[in-house]
């Protein structure tokens, strides 16, 4: 079985998670499939959107028990080198140059918590439930807390982190995990909404504005004056920028470039 499956739909990859006899527990065979793809997106042009979801009854339960009780006989090194895998793949999951959207239901849990931190939009049903329990564990979220600790700040961070308790949508959504919470039955609909806004977008200027984030966040404005006033002059005069505002000026749809 695929650990992942990617259908092409249009300019939208749809990635679904699949070992859902395990609850899409990833292993060395999930961190490596995902990797491959976020660096297939990166240099495909024609991708305007990535929808990550997972196959049955839950999105992520987190690391798989087998994968885990490996690592018991792991040495320091080989503890690093898988280690240095997840953390590779994330990087490159945050950093594809199209949104990546997630559609998550059942649970989120550990290392699945983290995918859904590097997701640029999250829908999650009313259900879904939550949980960094690394410490319940006797180890911690070390790789996934950047991405995590961006999304949920430090305050929120401490609790979960240290008490390993789980939580539900609600909590998730206040803390900024997750932007918007439906039914489940409503959790495709939902998402193809987000899906339209992207499309009716400039790729470009999607693209940009996800490593203006990057660049600016925990930057003063004085610091970052040079980089947004040049990014924003040459948006302006790009034939993406050019198109769009001609197209508001003429009351017309935009006509984007692919």
């Amino acid at each position: 079985m695929d650990p992942i499956l990617v259908a092409r739909d249009g300019p939208v990859l749809r990635v679904a998670l699949n070992r859902p006899d395990v609850r899409n527990a990833f292993d060395e065979d999930v961190i490596a499939s995902l990797t491959r793809l976020a660096v297939s997106v990166a240099d495909d042009r024609t991708v305007r959107a990535v929808v990550l979801s997972g196959s049955g009854k839950s999105f992520c339960s987190g690391a798989d028990l087998a994968w885990m009780s490996k690592a018991i006989a792991y040495s320091h090194a080989e503890n690093l080198r898988d280690a240095e895998d997840l953390a590779r793949m994330l990087e490159k999951l945050d950093t594809v140059p199209v949104p990546l959207i997630g559609r998550v239901h059942g649970a989120a849990l550990g290392g699945g918590v983290g995918l859904v931190a590097v997701c640029d939009v999250v829908v999650a049903g009313t259900a879904t439930v939550f949980g960094l329990s690394e410490v319940k564990l006797g180890i911690l979220p070390a790789v996934i807390s950047p991405y995590v600790v961006r999304k949920i700040g430090v305050g929120a961070a401490r609790e979960l982190f240290l008490t390993g308790s789980r939580f539900a949508a609600g909590r998730a959504r206040e803390i900024g995990l997750v932007h918007e919470i439906v039914p489940e039955a409503e959790l495709d609909t939902a998402v193809e909404r987000r899906v339209r806004d992207v499309l009716s977008s400039g790729p470009r200027a999607i693209a940009a504005a996800k490593a203006l984030i990057r660049d600016v966040v925990d930057e003063s404005p004085k610091d970052v004056i040079g980089l947004t006033t040049s990014t924003i002059a040459a948006h302006r005069v790009s034939p993406e920028g050019q198109e769009g505002i001609r197209a508001f000026l003429e009351k017309r749809k935009p006509k984007w470039a692919e």
